[in-house]
């Protein structure tokens, strides 16, 4: 089944591409591998590292019950808040229609939707916007700019942001992180990073104020672009919001499992 296939791929490349991401924020963070489910964890202050998913395929119901409070045991012994990721693929159909029931019995509260997407379409023809000029991370003022980017995006506090970021080595010199400049001025930045023969596409954020210009899908190209000129590879994976979830497609993306983030209860 090629649907099943692709929610496999998702959640694998996002345990690969979180396991880096985590433990360039500490070396001590909780990474590990539980009976279904993976536990991705650096406990910053920007949530997106902080990071459960379920792992197991053709899941019922009643093990969903388990995973789901086994997960929300983990989210509660953490100092940090995060996410746990659900791909609805990889459940049968009666756990997916109860996925939201059980998660509010476990303590969990569904956050905001997303949805996998996978697609071999690299190389891309190298990429322009006649507003914007590319300049690839290499500085702290660069990943200081490029984290307020996500945090004004995500509606997160700035210090949020630069807790995920700050001093990275991880994203000056593996990671090809790009922003893009109108009149100098960082508006949106988009990365790749290299995952078991991928390019997995991550913190892809434009200004609130700068939004539907193409500046997303044109800094998104550009990442992807120099990624594969790096690397020679030729397929792309990534997670999209709901508000990134029409640009991707434009660019060869398709789209593959829906996925349901959850917090704890407050």
């Amino acid at each position: 089944m090629p649907e099943l296939a692709d929610a496999v791929e998702s959640v694998e490349q996002l345990a690969v591409v979180w396991r880096a991401m985590v433990l360039d924020r500490d070396a001590a963070a909780d990474v590990r591998d539980l009976p279904g489910v993976a536990v991705r964890w650096a406990d910053s202050r920007f949530a997106f590292w902080n990071c459960l998913t379920l792992t197991e395929v053709g899941v019922d119901a009643g093990l969903v019950e388990r995973r789901l409070g086994e997960a929300a045991d983990i989210m509660r012994a953490k100092r940090r808040p995060g996410f746990l990721w659900v791909f609805d693929d990889l459940l049968e159909g009666e756990a997916r229609a109860e996925l939201d029931s059980a998660a509010e019995r476990a303590g969990l509260v569904y956050a905001f939707p997303g949805t996998g997407m996978a697609g071999d379409l690299l190389p891309l023809p190298e990429p322009a916007h006649p507003e914007l000029t590319f300049v690839r991370v290499s500085t702290d003022a660069h990943l200081r700019a490029y984290a307020d980017l996500n945090s004004r995006a995500y509606g997160f506090p700035l210090e949020d942001g630069r807790d995920g970021l700050a001093g990275s080595a991880l994203w000056k010199e593996q990671v090809y992180a790009y922003l893009g400049l109108r009149d100098g001025v960082p508006v949106t930045c988009a990365a790749t990073v290299e995952a078991e023969g991928r390019l997995f596409v991550v913190l892809v954020a434009t200004d609130p104020d700068f939004e539907r210009r193409g500046y997303g899908e044109a800094v998104t190209r550009k990442a992807l672009y120099e990624g594969a000129r790096a690397t020679g590879l030729t397929r792309a994976t990534l997670h999209a919001t709901a508000a990134g979830a029409p640009v991707y497609p434009r660019i060869g993306f398709v789209p593959n499992s829906p996925i349901r983030f959850y917090g704890l209860k407050s």
